[in-house]
Formats: C-alpha cells, structure tokens, sequence
C-alpha cells in the first residue's frame, strides 16, 4: 500500500511539474521562436548530444564488462562438449563488439561532423561500386566462417557412435513435470503411445504393455548420470511443445508432440565436483546471503524462513508451454558409474511397478 501511494505521489508530482512547464511556455510566447525548422544551434545540440550518447553507451559497456564481464569466459560447462560451445559464444561475442565498437563510433561520430549549419551543402554519392562491395563482402565472409564453424560444431555434438554404446534414456515432458525412462539390461527402450496410457494400472508414460523391451525400463522423477559415460536422450512431449534444456551440459532440444527427438553428451563432471568449484561456490554463497537476509524478515513476521540453497544441475523447459512453465524442473545428479550402479538398482522395473486389476 505504501509503494502504490509513493507512485501516485511521483505521478501528481510529475503531472504539475508538466502543467507549470506549459504554462511557462505559454507566458514565453511573444518572444520564443516557434519555428518547426531547425537552425544552426538546435543542430549543433543535437551533434553534440550524439557524442553525448556515444559516450554513454560506452560507459555503460564497460561497466557491464566490470560487473559481468567474466560471464563468457568462465566455463563452468559439465559436459565433453561444452567448452566447445563455450569458445564459439566467446568468439561470436568478440566478433559482434569489435563490429558494434566501430559501427557505434562511425555511425555517431558523422552524425555529428556533418551536422547542418548555414551555407553548407550536402556531398553524396548516388552509388559507390567500391564502398558496397567492402560493406557486402566483408560481413559475408565473417558470417561465413561463424555459421561453418558452427556446423561443424554441431555435427560433432550430434554424431552418435554406437560402438560406444550410450547409456539410453527418454525425457518425458508433459504440462508441467518431467519423467525419466531408462532402458533396462537390454539399453533398448520398450515402445510408448500416448494413446495406451492407463492411470489405473500406473502406466503413466503410455509403454506398450505386450513389448518384452519395455518391461525392464525403469521410470523415476529423478535424473542420475553416471560421469564419463556417453548419454543418448530420446524425447517425448504428452501435450504441447516443450524444450529440455540443461545449460551446464550446453543441451537443449525440443519434445515436439508425436515425434521423437534426440540429443546426446557426455557429462565430464559430477555434482559434487561442481558445487566446489570457486566460482559456484561463491555463487551459492551469495545466494544464501540474501536468503538469510530474507529469513530474518519471515521470522519477525512469524513466518518460516528460507531453506538455505545448494547447487544442483537441473533440466528445465525452455519453451513458454501454458502458466506453470517457469515451475517445470527436474534434478540432475551426475554421480560416479558405480554409484549410478547402485541407484539404478535400488530402482523398480516397469513391469513390477503395474498394478493388476
């Protein structure tokens, strides 16, 4: 109630502060010039004022490269092909500020130079065979060499060698939760349908019933990864379009409803690994700074405070898919193979999680 009566007052403050401006104009009328077209003073303002938010947008530059400039360039990736993505964002990101730094500087620089003044006449050029083959093959050649090279980035990352033999696992997406399939002893997921889910028997993912491969899968709400050893995702969508987005792994993908779409890496570093790596570990830090701050507030209103947060990898949607969409979620735990070993074993089979009618 306090904030809507600070509003209010800044807007009646703001509304007179117009009204008395009006009015000042106003009594000024005899001797202002009321002329729509501009002289050698307002153009020489405006040349200057160009410079003026030239110098701006470079001071907020490098502030935002004081404050966050280490973003692109830490790596905190956790996947074999992350620190490849990483250095394609870092030389996109170089390339895209060298060419705004220049563009910025020109672009403002002649607008003031060239400013109108009495007298002076415009120079153009109808056309310059020259200057617009330099502006047209230069950013050819740049965008060239980025879009190759990351398509041969992506082609990499894409190329499943079977001889490795990836441990298989479907992403379940529906509004608004995730489910993890893993394909039993055989590594081959049993068949699904929407169309032959049955909540009464607790086949919630819809596995074709009469297929022997699907009876050894195992379903959990968690995801566990065993370090080191290549990961194949096969994704499905129950309802409408949704993204499986993991951004330590550098994977995103779409589970488009009706198909199945798929993504694979291999994750190089487990969750405990992570979580004490400096630059996570003062991240969390901070984050449970504020939230202890928090927590002293709830308690003097008598409310529960904040659980202290704790790093964890997450697989997120990142497609708008209806109201809960910020909601949907999954952990990730990246764990040792002999530790993913005895999680997976403490899981229950497909076939024994039926309940028969």
């Amino acid at each position: 109630m306090m904030n809507l009566l600070i509003i209010l007052i800044l807007l009646g403050v703001t509304v007179a502060i117009l009204q008395m401006v009006k009015i000042y104009d106003l009594t000024q009328g005899v001797n202002k010039d009321n002329s729509q077209i501009a002289n050698d003073k307002d153009n020489s303002r405006n040349g200057y004022l160009m410079l003026a938010f030239l110098g701006f947008i470079y001071l907020i530059t490098i502030i935002s490269f004081v404050l966050w400039g280490d973003l692109p360039l830490v790596s905190n990736s956790a996947s074999e092909h992350g620190p490849r993505i990483d250095r394609l964002m870092v030389i996109t990101m170089v390339v895209i500020f060298i060419v705004q730094t220049i563009t910025q500087f020109l672009l403002h620089y002649f607008a003031f130079k060239y400013k109108g003044e009495k007298g002076k006449k415009a120079l153009f050029y109808a056309d310059n065979d020259k200057l617009e083959f330099i502006w047209t093959i230069v950013p050819v050649i740049v965008l060239a060499g980025l879009i190759m090279y990351g398509l041969f980035t992506w082609n990499d990352i894409m190329i499943i060698d079977e001889e490795e033999d990836p441990l298989v696992v479907e992403l379940y997406a529906q509004q608004f939760n995730w489910k993890a399939r893993y394909a039993g002893q055989d590594n081959v997921l049993g068949k699904a349908n929407v169309r032959l889910i049955n909540i009464d028997n607790a086949n919630i993912l819809g596995l074709d019933e009469s297929d022997p491969n699907a009876q050894d899968d195992v379903i959990t709400t968690e995801l566990h990864l065993p370090a080191g050893k290549p990961v194949l995702f096969k994704m499905r969508s129950q309802d409408v379009l949704h993204s499986a987005y993991m951004p330590h792994f550098r994977a995103q993908m779409n589970c488009v409803p009706g198909m199945i779409t798929q993504f694979s890496f291999t994750p190089v570093v487990t969750t405990e690994e992570m979580r004490i790596r400096p630059e996570i570990y003062d991240k969390v830090a901070n984050i449970n700074k504020i939230r202890n701050k928090k927590s002293k507030a709830l308690q003097a209103n008598g409310e529960e405070p904040l659980d202290r947060y704790e790093f964890d990898y997450l697989l997120l949607c990142n497609k708008i898919c209806g109201k809960s969409h910020y909601n949907m979620q999954m952990k990730i735990i990246v764990e040792s193979e002999e530790d993913f070993k005895n999680w997976f074993n403490e899981q229950k089979l497909f076939k024994n999680s039926l309940v028969q009618n």
